[in-house]
């Protein structure tokens, strides 16, 4: 079921709190009071956010609650190995687990966000031209990762990593009301680019910031945000001994509070599986297409 089009005066008062919040020093905070390893913290964080969000456990690597040594450990905790079972080698893996937001051609150097809205290419990928014309006509994936979901990123694709880039922006939330309201919403927020060399072409990963998302991780690089004291910027990974190759599958990144994952892909290089629309719950592992034959990209 997609989400209702029109967002009523309590969502709309929501956003402009956001606007006039300093995201940045809220996002500090939430990272500090994450990470307290004090009992009565953690223990009233973890119960609090099991209660209001009914997580299940009986997935997770250690289902133990008190056994994590901070709420940040117990939110980006790991499942358990056959919780997330990848499908065919054909296909490409959902990153995460989450719902669907949009999924579609780019048309015109342009991603749909919602009704209304649609956002640049080259401005989500932080002005970087030439890469956004490795991706011109093709396709893209947004997925929302709501407080609740599994909070690891995982390869759709096995590819070895080309560049990183850092964009620094703001951190208003993700959610639907957010999408509908707020301006080029995923090019303005703070966002970590990685670009991998794939079997299919440029394969973009995208893991953008949200409000109470202050803290983005990477599995080569750690944490990339917030930066202690230096920027991480623009790095390249081409010239890296050994290169940084990642399998199909294999975890990339973590966010450290709820957030969204952009996919961008290559003109025809996937069909999607049918089906695939806006509100629908995916699992990370699960295919979203199938990898496009030599004569259906010729």
């Amino acid at each position: 079921m997609t989400a209702d089009p029109s967002p009523r005066w309590p969502q709309r008062l929501s956003v402009l709190g956001q606007r006039l919040l300093p995201h940045h020093t809220v996002a500090a905070l939430m990272y500090r009071l994450a990470r307290s390893e004090w009992p009565p913290i953690k223990r009233a964080l973890v119960g609090g956010f099991r209660r209001f969000f009914d997580i299940d456990l009986s997935e997770a690597q250690n289902p133990d609650p008190t056994a994590y040594p901070s709420f940040n450990a117990f939110f980006t905790r790991a499942l358990r190995p056959e919780a997330r079972p990848l499908r065919p080698d054909a296909a490409l893996l959902c990153p995460a687990d989450g719902r669907l937001s949009q999924q579609g051609p780019i048309t015109d150097g342009r991603l749909y966000q919602a009704k209304g809205h649609d956002f640049s290419l080259a401005e989500l990928l932080g002005s970087d031209e030439p890469l956004a014309t490795e991706f011109t006509g093709g396709s893209f994936a947004t997925i929302y990762l709501s407080p609740r979901d599994y909070h690891r990123v995982h390869m759709p694709l096995a590819g070895t990593l080309r560049v990183m880039n850092h964009v620094p922006g703001r951190l208003f939330s993700v959610n639907d009301a957010s999408t509908r309201l707020i301006p080029r919403l995923f090019a303005r927020n703070e966002r970590v680019i990685s670009v991998f060399d794939t079997a299919i072409g440029p394969l973009a990963v995208i893991l953008v910031g949200a409000f109470f998302v202050g803290s983005i991780e990477t599995v080569w690089a750690g944490q990339v945000t917030p930066t202690a004291r230096h920027r991480v910027g623009h790095r390249d990974y081409r010239e890296t001994r050994p290169p940084v190759r990642l399998a199909r599958g294999a975890e990339m990144g973590r966010f450290n509070m709820g957030s969204t994952v952009i996919l961008l892909l290559p003109a025809g290089a996937v069909r999607w599986v049918e089906g695939l629309a806006p509100g629908m719950v995916l699992r990370m592992g699960q295919p979203l297409g199938r990898l496009a034959t030599p004569d259906e990209t010729a």
